[in-house]
């Protein structure tokens, strides 16, 4: 076995995104003082986990119905023929016992054997997210072919990653942890539409109907822009009435590259250019989680 390939396959350079919700939730619990660190390691490694196992399904997915025989960007293992559909299947499902291993030991060290319920509910969450994970290019009813993909991951990405963390710690959610959870969610969405509006010529061709491809290109335009600075606002109205200290508005820092991004977008004629803007969108968005949870611990 080319373990290079897994790990290619794995695509880690989406992992900052997808852990950007658990080190928001993660701070805003510290803000509580209620933080955990073992209870924070394993919940950032589950999330490592279902972001591996989304990342092997899309790459089976697309890869056996020829969604990625000629797309832009970084090259998948299954199209290129450098691993099988079986093989990926089958480290698609191995990924996904270790994840949910990893999980069963986060809901035990959360809510240990008195919180029950807690822990069926959690257990549930994680089943859900395994499911949407593979369910976004699998099967003939893949939400991910029929525009549903920016929903799911701005449930995902958003809401459940940072209200969930911060309930893992805290056993109880505050109303306003939703308005960083949004942010994190409208960023998270922002990336997908992203690849989507890079992908929308090829994906049109083989029936991939994203959002990007149902509203057109100029409308997915707009549709970036309001995610973006829907994003900020936000996160600066949970920062303005929770306001005690001038370094609860840090996280402006991380929006210094978005502005620049969307510029970039604003003028772009040429869909393979956007590759590029993925990266500083994901880490924005990291930074982002890391800037606005140092502001409220500092």
């Amino acid at each position: 076995m080319d373990v290079k390939k897994y790990l290619q396959a794995a695509r880690l350079r989406t992992l900052p995104l997808s852990l950007s919700g658990i080190v928001v939730g993660s701070f805003l619990a510290a803000s509580q003082h209620v933080f955990d660190w073992k209870i924070c390691a394993l919940a950032l490694l589950t999330t490592i986990g279902f972001q591996v196992v989304s990342n092997f399904a899309n790459d089976y997915g697309d890869g056996i119905k020829g969604t990625d025989d000629h797309r832009v960007g970084e090259k998948r293992l299954v199209a290129s023929g450098a691993i099988s559909p079986k093989q990926m299947k089958t480290a698609m499902w191995v990924a996904t016992a270790l994840t949910l291993v990893v999980a069963i030991l986060l809901i035990y060290s959360a809510f240990g054997k008195d919180d029950f319920g807690y822990s069926i509910l959690f257990f549930l969450l994680g089943i859900a997210s395994v499911a949407a994970a593979i369910k976004y290019t699998v099967g003939k009813s893949a939400y991910g072919y029929s525009g549903f993909g920016d929903v799911f991951v701005f449930l995902f990405f958003g809401l459940l990653s940072v209200v969930g963390s911060y309930f893992l710690f805290a056993k109880h959610i505050r109303i306003p942890i939703f308005l960083p959870a949004i942010s994190v969610g409208l960023l998270s969405a922002a990336v997908l539409n992203l690849n989507n509006m890079r992908d929308r010529t090829t994906d049109k061709k083989v029936g991939k109907n994203t959002l990007v491809v149902k509203i057109g290109i100029e409308f997915a335009k707009y549709y970036h822009y309001y995610l973006i600075i829907a994003s900020f606002l936000f996160a600066l109205l949970y920062v303005v009435v929770h306001f005690e200290k001038t370094i609860q508005f840090l996280f402006v820092i991380a929006y210094i590259p978005l502005v620049k991004h969307v510029i970039f977008v604003v003028h772009n004629k040429e869909a393979s250019e956007l590759d590029g803007e993925l990266k500083k969108v994901a880490l924005s968005t990291f930074l982002f989680a890391v800037l606005f949870g140092l502001g409220q611990i500092l």
